[in-house]
C-alpha cells in the first residue's frame, strides 16, 4: 500500500513523500524517535503516524488466506481500499456530495448532455483537478484526454490552470505549513505539461489509441484519469453495420474497465445526446443508450439544464443514490452554482 493513500493529513502525506517513505512497508520497522528526527515533527505525532500505518496493515492482512489463488482478491481487502481512495474534486462542492466526494478511480463514469452544457469543461476540469499536489489533498497525477471531436482548447485549460492555482494559494493560507517542494508544480505551466492529448479522427484511431494505452500507461505510471471526448461520436458517424458496433463498442468498454482497475485510475467517458423515439414521442436521450452501452460504465452522470441553470444528475450507481446538484460554468471552470432554483426537473 502506498503512503499517498492513507488517511492522515496532506502535510503529514507531504513530509513522509519528501523523506523518502512511500510505502508502508517502509515505515515497518522504524521508531517513533527516527521518524520524529526524519519529519522534524514531535515525537507524539510520529507516534500517532505509526499508529493509522499499523492499523492500515492490519486492514491489509486481517482478511488474509494463504489458500486464495494468485489474483484473488477478499471483499474486506475491496472494502479497506475503497475507504482509503482519494477522489478526484469537479471543483463544484454540491457535485462533489451527491458523487461521494468526486469522481471515483477505479471505476467508469460516463458524462453526457446536450451541446453547450459544459461537457467538455468537465472534461478538462478533471484533467487539471486530478494534478493537485498531495501536500493539497489531490492526486498529484496525471491526465489523458482522447480528443475525437477537436473540442478541447488548450487556451480554456490554460484558465482552468489558473483558476485551479489561483483557490489551492487561496485555501492554504497557514504559513506555519511547509509547502515549498510543491510550489514549482503551482504554475499553469506544469499543469498543461502534464495533460497528455491524443486527437483521433476515426473510430480505428480511437480503438487504435485505446488499445495502445495499456503500454502508454505501464510507463508513465502517474496517470490517474483517462477522459475520453465524446466515446461515440466517431460510432455514430461511420458504423452501417449496427451489430459489429455493438460488438466492438463492448470489447472497448471491457478494455476501459480493466484498465481503470489495474492502473488505479478514472476513466470518463463524455457522451453526446440524441432524439429516441419512444412512446409515442421524441426525446432527448444519450447516444447508443442501449441495454449494451448501459453496461459499458459504473456510473452516469447526466447534465441539464433547469431554466438558466445547470444541473447534474447521478442516472447510474451501485453505490450512490439518484440525486441531484447544481453547478456553474465559471471563468475558473466547473465551480459552486451562483444560484438555485427550488424547483428540479429532468430533462
Amino acid at each position: 500500500m502506498e503512503i499517498a493513500n492513507l488517511p492522515i493529513p496532506p502535510s503529514q502525506r507531504a513530509k513522509l513523500l519528501a523523506a523518502g517513505y512511500t510505502t508502508i512497508s517502509s515505515l515497518s520497522s522504524i521508531s517513533p524517535s527516527h521518524l520524529s528526527r526524519d519529519l522534524n515533527i514531535d515525537f507524539q505525532e510520529a507516534l500517532d503516524i505509526l499508529k493509522i500505518l499499523s492499523d492500515a496493515s492490519r486492514f491489509n492482512n486481517v482478511a488474509g488466506n494463504p489458500g486464495i489463488i494468485k489474483g484473488a482478491q477478499t471483499a474486506w481487502d475491496m472494502l479497506s481500499e475503497e475507504q482509503m481512495q482519494k477522489h478526484i474534486t469537479t471543483g463544484c462542492e454540491d457535485l462533489d456530495a451527491i458523487l461521494g466526494g468526486g469522481i471515483h478511480c477505479k471505476e467508469v463514469t460516463e458524462v453526457g448532455g446536450v451541446p453547450g452544457i459544459g461537457k467538455t469543461q468537465f472534461g478538462i476540469q478533471l484533467a487539471i483537478n486530478v494534478q493537485i499536489p498531495v501536500a493539497y489533498g489531490g492526486h498529484g497525477g496525471k491526465a489523458v484526454y482522447i480528443d475525437t471531436e477537436g473540442s478541447f482548447m488548450v487556451e480554456r485549460a490554460y484558465q482552468i490552470a489558473e483558476g485551479c492555482v489561483s483557490d489551492i494559494l487561496d485555501s492554504f493560507t497557514d504559513h506555519n505549513r511547509d509547502f515549498s517542494a510543491c510550489q514549482d508544480k503551482l504554475q499553469p505551466n506544469s499543469f498543461l505539461a502534464n495533460i497528455f492529448y491524443f486527437r483521433v479522427c476515426s473510430y480505428t484511431e480511437q480503438i487504435a489509441v485505446i488499445n495502445y494505452l495499456e503500454n502508454f500507461l505501464t510507463e508513465q505510471k502517474d496517470v490517474k484519469i483517462v477522459i475520453i471526448d465524446s466515446v461515440t461520436f466517431h460510432f455514430r458517424q461511420d458504423f452501417d453495420d449496427l451489430a459489429l458496433r455493438t460488438r466492438v463498442l463492448g470489447g472497448m468498454s471491457l478494455k476501459l474497465m480493466k484498465l481503470a482497475k489495474t492502473h488505479n485510475l478514472a476513466v470518463v467517458l463524455l457522451n453526446q445526446v440524441t432524439t429516441k423515439f419512444t412512446e409515442g414521442s421524441f426525446q432527448l436521450t444519450l447516444a447508443l443508450a442501449g441495454d449494451s452501452w448501459s453496461h459499458s460504465c459504473t456510473n452516469r452522470v447526466i447534465l441539464y439544464w433547469n431554466g438558466n441553470d445547470r444541473y447534474a444528475y447521478i442516472d447510474k450507481s451501485p453505490s450512490l443514490p439518484s440525486a441531484s446538484a447544481p453547478f456553474s460554468v465559471t471563468g475558473k471552470g466547473i465551480r459552486n452554482a451562483t444560484s438555485h432554483c427550488k424547483r428540479v426537473r429532468m430533462m
